[in-house]
């Protein structure tokens, strides 16, 4: 979610304590070495990124059943970081919304042809902008979090408490269509936060539903994803990590209760470590969507930078599927990755580091456990370490 200033990305003195690590049991114990080094990689990442904590786990049928926590869930009280605090998952949201919108279409309710001024009226190219464009990023709408506006409103109003700094999704969409269109419809790739809460409004349209009602009824129940939620305000069900933000002029920030009406359905949703390892391989596998469906989803996309692919509502990293999420305070990788049947999710309370925290530290654990195929998305910082790292 964040913006071109910094604050908001692709959304979000730390103390770093021993983490919590378990794995699966075996006679000679083959993956211990694999264990130990991901253990090193992980802390020395970390320590590097100077970041309250973070939440890692890695799954890997008959190899590896890896979570790792470190450091504090709460830099002011000094609680370690657990495995199954609620947290804000950023732009992983719009998987959920992509898949809503998906399933519709299986349903035979929409069509991914579909002009979106079908759906939601005084769009700028309305008739030329498909359900499709949106949903693989090509649209050409500005992002609605692209403004001076936008950000001295979250810096003012956000710290104020849970039902401060509200908005529906017609005056986010609105604020969006007050700028310029970047350019024409299909035209390239643009990543805006405005094409999901879009999709968002065509699964209100269309259902007649809340778009958090749906989800509820249609993902979160039947996956069991009973941690997950869609929120109304900025109140985070316990227990929670607190997630750390710095604003431009240097204050540090404690996001945790900030609402995230304005993510809407491009990042409101709260969940868990547990919830998204389920969540990560629904998306992957396609679970609940029909095989034709899944496959037009993984495929078709924008090429970002070689082995890197933006297609609808979730990319491909080198064989990896899923998305990334940044919200102030907060960053997250969820992915899948079909080639091992592994699932990898990676959380942290801090926005602060770039490039993306969550990234990077999931960069670290793909190089040693799947280094045929590392999430990588750009240039990596480097890890500096001592001679047994």
């Amino acid at each position: 979610m964040r913006t071109a200033r910094g604050v908001v990305a692709g959304l979000l003195t730390p103390l770093v304590i021993g983490g919590v690590v378990t794995s699966m049991p075996a006679a000679a114990d083959p993956n211990i070495d694999l264990t130990a080094a991901l253990d090193r990689a992980i802390d020395a990442r970390v320590a590097q990124l100077d970041i309250p904590g973070a939440i890692v786990g890695l799954y890997i049928p008959g190899q590896l059943e890896y979570v790792k926590t470190v450091g504090v869930g709460d830099t002011a009280t000094a609680v370690p970081m657990l495995a199954d605090y609620h947290t804000r998952i950023g732009s992983v949201t719009k998987t959920f919304t992509g898949t809503a919108v998906l399933q519709l279409v299986d349903q035979g309710r929409i069509r991914l042809s579909d002009p979106i001024s079908r759906y939601v009226e005084g769009v700028p190219s309305g008739d030329d902008i498909t359900l499709d464009l949106l949903g693989r990023m090509r649209s050409g709408l500005p992002d609605f979090i692209e403004t001076d506006t936008f950000m001295d409103r979250l810096y003012s109003e956000a710290p104020l408490g849970p039902d401060a700094f509200a908005f529906t999704p017609r005056q986010l969409v609105d604020a969006a269509f007050e700028q310029p269109v970047n350019f024409a419809p299909g035209a390239q790739f643009q990543y805006s936060n405005t094409n999901a809460v879009l999709l968002g409004l065509v699964v209100e349209k269309v259902t007649g539903q809340p778009l958090g009602e749906y989800l509820q009824q249609n993902i979160f129940g039947p996956l069991g994803l009973a941690q997950t939620s869609y929120p109304s305000n900025g109140v985070l069900p316990g227990p929670y990590t607190h997630g750390y933000n710095r604003a431009s002029d240097g204050t540090v920030y404690d996001t945790a209760l900030w609402n995230p009406s304005w993510g809407d359905a491009a990042g409101k949703i709260v969940s868990t470590l547990p919830d998204l390892r389920v969540w990560a391989a629904a998306l992957g596998k396609g679970t609940l969507l029909q095989p034709d469906t899944q496959a037009r989803r993984i495929t078709g996309g924008s090429t970002l930078i070689p082995g890197v692919e933006y297609n609808f509502a979730s990319f491909t990293v080198h064989g990896w599927i899923g998305h990334n999420g940044d919200i102030p305070g907060y960053t997250t990788v969820v992915v899948y990755l079909p080639e091992r049947d592994a699932t990898l999710v990676v959380i942290t309370n801090s926005d602060i580091p770039e490039p993306h925290a969550a990234g990077q530290i999931a960069y670290e654990v793909t190089s040693i456990a799947t280094p045929d195929h590392l999430y990588e998305v750009g240039p990596q910082p480097p890890l500096l370490m001592d001679d047994e790292g």
